[in-house]
């Protein structure tokens, strides 16, 4: 029972890290799934992935909570509007990958969450994060000054992420910047746009598996709680080194991680 919490814990930790940097959590769960099986039935993992993403998102909730909280007694009338503002471009944004989430997920799920796909998504976009960052004028450099339109932009770019081993945080990042904002801007609106994306997964996820007829253990249920427990207390941590790291340097430490990673699974696949 020990061993199984562990490898509970190991993918927690994993998910905490791999969320937040933009390297794919879902790729690197994959990954890991495919050299030591999680220790509970295929359905109860596929709820696993999904509740261990909603630990790591109480974790922006946690760290920006007066930020996004438009309630907050401390903020002055205009500070609330603007917060409910920014919920609005995070709503607007979320629109595509819901959309496209409806649509595809189960297709997604059957055909494309698979090593060979996983490490192709890496070295490609590893690839896109060497690129030079195309200078333009001025940049947004706050995500309260994004305008509407940029939102929903950024949004379309988060569809990519579908594709295992793509990147969530990697794809709004990217086009974020595309787009004209600042890395740190681009990170943490990559960060709030994951907490409607994830609790929009995490219900699907949920429903599935009700409607599946399905329940859990006393032992499923202190593996999902493990996992998601230690997903939230990493990704404290990760999400505070992610934006320190963007206000002093370029993702190319992440685009050649990314290129390893991808040969590097492709050569395991080859070679066995």
């Amino acid at each position: 029972m020990l061993r199984d919490v562990l490898v509970a814990c190991l993918f927690g930790v994993l998910e905490g890290v791999t969320e937040w940097l933009p390297i794919s959590s879902t790729g690197h769960l994959i990954l890991l799934e495919d050299i030591l099986s999680f220790p509970a039935r295929e359905e109860v993992f596929d709820l696993f992935e999904v509740l261990i993403q909603l630990g790591a998102i109480l974790a922006v909730a946690v760290l920006y909570w007066h930020r996004l909280n438009p309630f907050s007694r401390r903020k002055t009338p205009e500070e609330r509007q603007g917060t409910f503002a920014l919920w609005g471009k995070v709503a607007l944004a979320v629109i595509p990958s819901v959309l496209a989430g409806l649509l595809l997920d189960d297709f997604l799920s059957a055909h494309l969450y698979r090593p060979a796909v996983v490490a192709g998504a890496l070295i490609f976009y590893g690839v896109l994060f060497l690129l030079p960052e195309r200078k333009k004028g001025v940049k947004t450099l706050h995500v309260e000054a994004l305008s509407p339109k940029t939102a929903f932009f950024v949004g379309c770019f988060q569809v990519l992420s579908l594709v295992p081993g793509t990147s969530r945080s990697g794809s709004t990042i990217l086009g974020g910047i595309t787009l004209g904002l600042t890395r740190p801007a681009a990170a943490e609106f990559s960060f709030f746009l994951g907490i409607p994306t994830m609790l929009g997964a995490g219900l699907l996820k949920s429903v599935k598996f009700c409607r599946a007829g399905l329940s859990l253990t006393s032992r499923e249920a202190l593996l999902l709680a493990s996992g998601t427990l230690c997903a939230f207390l990493v990704s404290l941590a990760a999400i505070r080194f992610l934006l320190d790291f963007v206000r002093r340097h370029s993702f190319a430490a992440f685009g050649v991680y990314r290129i390893l990673l991808g040969i590097a699974v492709l050569a395991r696949i080859i070679f066995t």
